[in-house]
């Protein structure tokens, strides 16, 4: 017999079904909003950082940057990196997309964000977030960040998703986790030649803006159907 999370047969038949409607709502209103930014880049990065910290600091100045070029500067709509980069994308009088998800203790939505979009899902989110954007920024972060960063290049790796600008920024943070990709997955044949060329690595805004640029000058707007999308 079918049973629920909580072992509950006929509270998960019940309720399963009108969840879906939830979900498709979400999806809805996320793509109607979202597919009138035009060029975006996601910023991703931890909740936890602080306002004193040089890559809080780093990160107004990066989404200042894109703003300033016409991008859409998209975050998790958090505090920390996420305000930073929403922060910047609205003092450069761009548009500041807060993709915002409740979370128990550290996750409340920030006042930059002046296109602010709610979920209640993590999977829906997370698909917007690469639906959406030519170029993705990954700033130091904890668990989320790492699992944002692995799922992008998954998805761009397997081809699912164009060979987008996947931007580490501050090689002291991200040097140990490249180190042991090469010396660990790539020595042992578990990831292809070539494949943490997919990566490049900067430490001053501007290099991280002139990547999404020159990726933007080689192959145009974006498509309005990303491919892994249709």
């Amino acid at each position: 017999m079918l049973r629920g999370m909580n072992g509950n047969s006929v509270g998960f038949i019940k309720e399963d079904p009108w969840r879906i409607f939830r979900i498709m709502a979400e999806f809805v209103e996320s793509f109607e909003i979202l597919s009138r930014l035009g060029p975006a880049v996601t910023i991703f990065g931890s909740a936890r950082t602080p306002a004193k910290d040089r890559y809080y600091a780093a990160t107004i100045d990066l989404a200042k940057g894109l703003a300033k070029h016409n991008f859409a500067v998209v975050t998790g709509g958090g505090p920390g990196i996420m305000e930073a980069a929403n922060r910047g994308a609205l003092a450069g009088k761009g548009k500041s997309v807060g993709l915002n998800i409740e979370l128990p203790f550290e996750q409340k939505g920030n006042r930059y964000a002046n296109v602010p979009v709610h979920f209640h899902y993590f999977f829906s989110r997370k698909v917007c977030f690469v639906k959406y954007s030519m170029g993705f920024v990954f700033m130091p972060g904890g668990f989320g960040t790492l699992d944002e960063f692995f799922e992008v290049l998954t998805l761009v790796q397997t081809q699912r998703i164009s060979q987008f600008p996947l931007i580490l920024f501050g090689k002291d943070y991200w040097s140990g986790l490249l180190q042991w990709m090469r010396s660990t997955l790539e020595r042992s044949a578990l990831i292809s030649p070539g494949d943490l060329e997919l990566v490049s690595v900067v430490d001053d805004p501007e290099a991280a803006i002139e990547r999404v640029l020159d990726y933007k000058r080689r192959v145009g707007p974006p498509e309005t159907v990303p491919k892994g999308f249709a």
